[in-house]
């Protein structure tokens, strides 16, 4: 094995000898740090009783979400948790790209196979493979993308069938099983090799799974480009084909895809760009990160060392981590760079793929800026409950979702497993909490669509249960608690489970090493590849609390700040050269100061200029020093000029029964009348109609509107002459509903309602507006429950737990007096009231340039300190603030009611959960900004 024999050991005898140990000798080895540091003294160590409560809470957790989607999904591919049913191609508006994930193939089943048996599932196991080899259809005539299919499902099924065959080795389990999971593994692996039908081998983004590509009916094959991690994702789960079967195919495929992405690197930079012209080879996208596009491309190379002992790919992914750390490393941020021009940054945020780098770094041995980077990501979670789908370099939210995605419970998994610092517990317990505190529903867990309101989305994704329950089981259980060794196994980008010993099974595939022209690289770079415990890990608990530590305000308000040398000389020492407000970019002697201070300037093409600072460049530590000062003024002075007039959206929250907070509408604003943001208790009360509808005279049914929040139409008046007459009425609110039929922020921008030209001092009351399909939830809840309670606020707030679970009680007592089998759990009735719910439609996320309109002047400022972690500028061109908080900017969440309801409510009374399955929310699409980001 060259090189490779070298970390794992032995490699020759019987296959179970072959199973045992190599991935521990080479990155999983960091596991075996645990241990040193459990056993230093230290603060804050988390019992073992508590640790089992934690694991046992993942477990329900678990249960909870594929309990429902059984029960309400399957065969479907994925589960809608907010309507209890589940998503098939083709009947619920299509999502785009993200639907290209869907096959009809019970995508979620298969994505979690392994994890049952990672959870000690093993009867539900067996019973979920039964199921799978029954039911599922790979021959369906429908366009899937290759990267997906690849490592949900073709994973999915190798994974299940590495557990399987490991059960039926053990004599309890899958004594039946005589693998038909690879089977169905290698028919999907045939349907996907026509993708590869290229003259560079990368393959086409997405294949019909009936008719490959080119054919008259495929409905594809004339795409031209795709993402880095698209092609350069594929060698595990196809090489692990390869030797399952012993046909080479696949592994040659795969290799010669990772062949010409290494080939086509930038050769100055050694970097890859994020898409490639599958036919010319030709860069598409020419920004480089470890986020969305290529972020697997890495994680792949390191991993195909690992499971097939091919130097090459060590020594590429070794060469392509030493241009990672010099030039989008910035710690504690990653900021994609351009490749031709790797000094120069390509945007100023990032987007929350890239929480999966510090688990690979673990593995790499690069510990310390594993820790920096996952405790930023750590704060920004903290902040905003979850990890935005892209946030600024100051933590402000740039897209708003939240998938429920797993990358960073994964890299917390390794960090606890390299370090053994409890502190790393303490992030998973968060975890939990927050998935079941604001992301759980009666029927499952649903997306957040937007992570400052607490709005969520109609969707599950399937590797929310391939990956995250499998990462949070593992970081809480103990070895006794396995009923395998998971360092017997490779995980792949989906968590999926790999044997070990394929490394030297059926190698089909003889080993050169094709990679040419490396880079001359610093040999530390290499030092850990094989890592020892004992040099990386001191005995020493508080070794990654030090690196934490200086990180603990990065994302909070105030940056820290260091005793600069005029507060060490008491005030007596000189003064700085050079003072933010008197900087001018045009003025030579400012340049040459800020050039001795290690500040360079760069012209952007916009206009605007950009500060970064490296305070290695600088004359002198004291200049260095006077650097840091003057980023931190510029910062300052910065944030002060960014105070802009538009208004963040607000939030309407339904809070009466049978609601109680789960319902939160996003709203736009208005520019008089109270400013919510300010009022963070907001204004609660019932709604009412007013009389006439458009509220632009005299309000007839004032008894009906005093002390209750109105609700009028828009259209015929200003909206503050209609705000002054439900004032006049005695209402404490208002709420204008858009007269446009069917308008919806799916398709409009979030709308903001101006004052009258006049002095609107006299207004006091909030006003807020709603397209017309949120407003229509509002008065169909009012027509189906006639008292309904809402919130308007700057966003939403936590349920009503208190009155929730009141309610619930009393409609348990109710249901029991009535007929005593009728008393079941909330999870058995969900989904009972409707047979035949309304399709709903909702938007999904609110483009931030409507928000925060650009300033692209000649006298914008963009600012980025490396090292001294001050952020740079947002895409929008204004300069921004590095360390004041981000705008709490609600969007939107909408549901349907459902208007012909079939049941008899005062016949039977169903329990909270059951009467939310009769509101749909159906997603219409979960757009992305850009098309090829994410």
């Amino acid at each position: 094995m060259s090189g490779a024999a070298g970390c794992q050991g032995g490699g020759g005898g019987e296959r179970g000898h072959r199973w045992r140990r190599p991935w521990k000798l080479l990155a999983l080895g960091l596991l075996s740090a645990s241990s040193v540091l459990a056993a230093a003294p230290g603060a804050g160590a988390m019992s073992k009783e508590e640790k089992r409560r934690l694991g046992n809470q993942v477990l329900e957790m678990f249960d909870h979400a594929y309990s429902n989607y059984m029960e309400h999904a399957y065969p479907a591919d994925e589960l809608m948790p907010l309507t209890c049913r589940g998503r098939v191609r083709g009947q619920e508006p299509s999502r785009g790209d993200v639907d290209d994930a869907l096959g009809k193939f019970s995508l979620t089943l298969i994505d979690t196979l392994d994890t049952l048996v990672v959870l000690n599932k093993t009867k539900e196991f067996e019973e979920a493979v039964k199921k799978v080899i029954k039911d599922v259809n790979l021959d369906n005539d429908i366009v899937v993308s290759v990267f997906e299919t690849n490592i949900r499902v073709l994973g999915g099924l190798l994974g299940g069938h590495s557990v399987a065959i490991m059960l039926k080795e053990k004599g309890e389990y899958m004594q039946w099983y005589n693998g038909e999971l690879l089977h169905m593994a290698k028919e999907l692996g045939y349907k996907l090799l026509p993708a590869f039908n290229t003259t560079s081998g990368l393959p086409y983004p997405r294949v019909n799974l009936k008719f490959g590509v080119r054919h008259p009916e495929a409905r594809t094959g004339t795409e031209t480009d795709t993402c880095t991690a698209c092609a350069g994702t594929l060698i595990l789960e196809f090489a692990a084909l390869s030797r399952f079967t012993g046909t080479s195919i696949f592994e040659e495929y795969a290799r010669k895809a990772l062949d010409f992405i290494w080939e086509k690197r930038q050769r100055s930079s050694n970097l890859v760009g994020v898409t490639i012209n599958i036919h010319t080879g030709d860069w598409v996208r020419k920004d480089s990160g470890v986020g969305a596009g290529i972020d697997s491309y890495y994680e792949y190379l390191l991993k195909a060392y690992v499971l097939l002992g091919d130097d090459s790919f060590l020594e590429r992914f070794n060469t392509h981590y030493d241009a990672i750390m010099r030039y989008i490393s910035q710690p504690p941020l990653l900021l994609d760079v351009h490749i031709h021009k790797p000094m120069l940054n390509a945007r100023t945020w990032m987007d929350s793929l890239l929480a999966f780098f510090p688990g690979l770094q673990v593995l790499k041995g690069d510990i310390r800026p594993a820790i920096e980077t996952h405790e930023m990501l750590y704060q920004v979670i903290k902040k905003h409950n979850f990890l935005p789908e892209a946030f600024t370099t100051d933590f402000r939210v740039h897209w708003a979702q939240h998938p429920l995605r797993p990358e960073f419970a994964e890299s917390t998994y390794f960090l606890y497993k390299a370090t053994g610092d409890p502190y790393y517990l303490e992030v998973g317990r968060t975890l939990i909490e927050n998935l079941n505190k604001y992301a759980r529903v009666p029927c499952g867990f649903a997306a957040m669509k937007d992570v400052r309101t607490g709005s969520h989305e109609d969707r599950m994704d399937s590797f929310f249960l391939a990956e995250m329950f499998k990462y949070l089981y593992l970081l809480f259980a103990d070895k006794e608690d396995m009923i395998f060794d998971i360092e017997d196994y490779i995980f792949t980008t989906e968590a999926h489970l790999l044997p070990l010993w394929l490394s030297t099974t059926n190698q089909t595939i003889s080993k050169k090493n094709t990679t040419t022209e490396y880079t001359e690289l610093d040999d530390s770079n290499f030092d850990w590849t094989c890592p020892n415990t004992q040099i990386l890990f001191p005995n020493d608990p508080m070794f990654a609390q030090s690196i934490r530590e200086p990180l603990k305000n990065v994302v909070d308000k105030s940056c820290p700040r260091g005793i600069s040398r005029a507060e060490e000389s008491l005030g007596s020492g000189p003064k700085p050269p050079l003072r933010a407000r008197d900087f001018m970019a045009s003025n030579p002697e400012h340049l040459e100061i800020l050039k001795k201070m290690g500040v360079s300037l760069i012209h952007l093409k916009d206009g605007r200029v950009q500060l970064v600072q490296h305070a290695v460049q600088a004359a002198s530590s004291l200049d260095a020093e006077d650097g840091l000062r003057f980023m931190q003024e510029m910062i300052e002075l910065s944030s002060q000029q960014q105070k802009e007039q538009q208004l963040p959206p607000r939030a309407v929250q339904i809070v009466s029964h049978p609601f109680f907070g789960r319902v939160v509408l996003t709203a736009g604003p208005a520019q008089f009348g109270m400013d919510l943001s300010k009022h963070k208790a907001g204004t609660r009360g019932f709604v009412a109609t007013i009389k006439p509808y458009n509220g632009c005279s005299e309000i007839t049914n004032p008894e009906a509107v005093k002390e209750k929040i109105a609700l009028m139409q828009r259209g015929q008046c200003m909206f503050a002459e209609k705000a002054r007459n439900i004032q006049k009425a005695g209402a404490i609110g208002g709420i204008v509903i858009d007269d446009n039929e069917g308008s919806s922020s799916d398709t409009a921008p979030l709308f903001q309602m101006a004052g009258d030209g006049k002095n609107t001092d006299d207004i006091t009351i909030p006003m807020l507006f709603l397209f017309n399909k949120e407003g229509s939830i509002i008065l169909d809840a009012i027509q189906e429950y006639e008292a309904v309670e809402v919130l308007l606020s700057d966003k939403a707030k936590d349920r009503d737990l208190e009155m929730e679970n009141m309610d619930q009680k009393l409609s348990e007592n109710d249901s029991h007096k009535q007929n005593a089998e009728e008393a079941t759990s909330a999870s058995q009735d969900v989904g009972a009231v409707s047979e035949e719910p309304e399709e709903g439609e909702s938007s999904d996320v609110t483009d931030p340039d409507s928000l925060s309109p650009a300033n692209a002047d000649s006298d914008s400022v963009s600012i980025s300190n490396q090292d001294s972690y001050v952020p740079g500028t947002d895409e929008a061109g204004a300069p921004e603030p590095a360390c004041t908080r981000g705008d709490n900017q609600p969007q939107e969440q909408k549901t349907d009611a459902e208007s012909n309801s079939k049941v008899n409510w005062d016949s039977k009374v169903q329990p909270m959960e059951s009467i939310l399955a009769d509101w749909n929310e159906d997603i219409e699409a979960f757009e992305m900004m850009e098309k090829d980001e994410l």
